[in-house]
């Protein structure tokens, strides 16, 4: 799909993703619904996976009015850095918009991990995405969620959920999330 069959109206037309490499290297600017329909465009991405002072996850559920994963369970944020933006500055980002976190909820906010993955969702689209993983220990958890990009929250045990996947089919996990948890060897 090109830039110009996109429909415009859609809010992801009026935006631009990091097209990359296998490698994470940039290769320009591509249109955010042509890199998430038809063959799709690898581009760059991340997911940021916070925890409380007991190692508990918080799972945010993507709001009813996402276009991909909508009302799936999902690492604490994920999204695209913008061109200019670190992971982690797009991260600190995402963790105020989406749950009015800021910096100084938390610390040692870090990249513990980077992999491809490619997924479709339904008949609505796809990812394919170099996902870096951020991680950090939030020590303040006030939490002021945006309900128009978040549906819900839930702390977790991390390790029962990466020893026990299966308690937690139900919740139906972003794919993003489950691999990044599946490779977590800093925990």
């Amino acid at each position: 799909m090109s830039s110009d069959a996109v429909d415009e109206t859609h809010e992801n037309a009026r935006q631009e993703v990091i097209a990359v490499d296998a490698d994470d290297n940039e290769e320009g600017l591509v249109n955010r619904l042509d890199a998430h329909t038809g063959d799709g465009v690898r581009h760059r991405a991340f997911t940021a996976l916070l925890f409380d002072e007991n190692d508990r996850i918080l799972l945010a559920q993507r709001a009813a009015n996402k276009r991909l994963w909508d009302t799936h369970w999902d690492g604490t944020v994920a999204s695209h850095p913008v061109e200019g933006q670190t992971q982690g500055e797009a991260t600190e980002e995402r963790l105020e918009e989406e749950l009015g976190i800021d910096p100084s909820q938390y610390q040692n906010l870090r990249v513990t991990d980077r992999f491809e993955y490619k997924r479709y969702y339904e008949n609505a689209g796809l990812e394919w995405e170099v996902c870096a993983v951020l991680q950090a220990t939030l020590h303040d958890t006030s939490l002021e969620p945006n309900p128009e990009e978040v549906d819900g929250l839930m702390w977790v045990p991390y390790e029962r959920l990466r020893e026990h996947p299966e308690y937690y089919r139900q919740l139906r996990l972003c794919p993003w999330f489950e691999i990044a948890m599946r490779r977590d060897e800093e925990r």
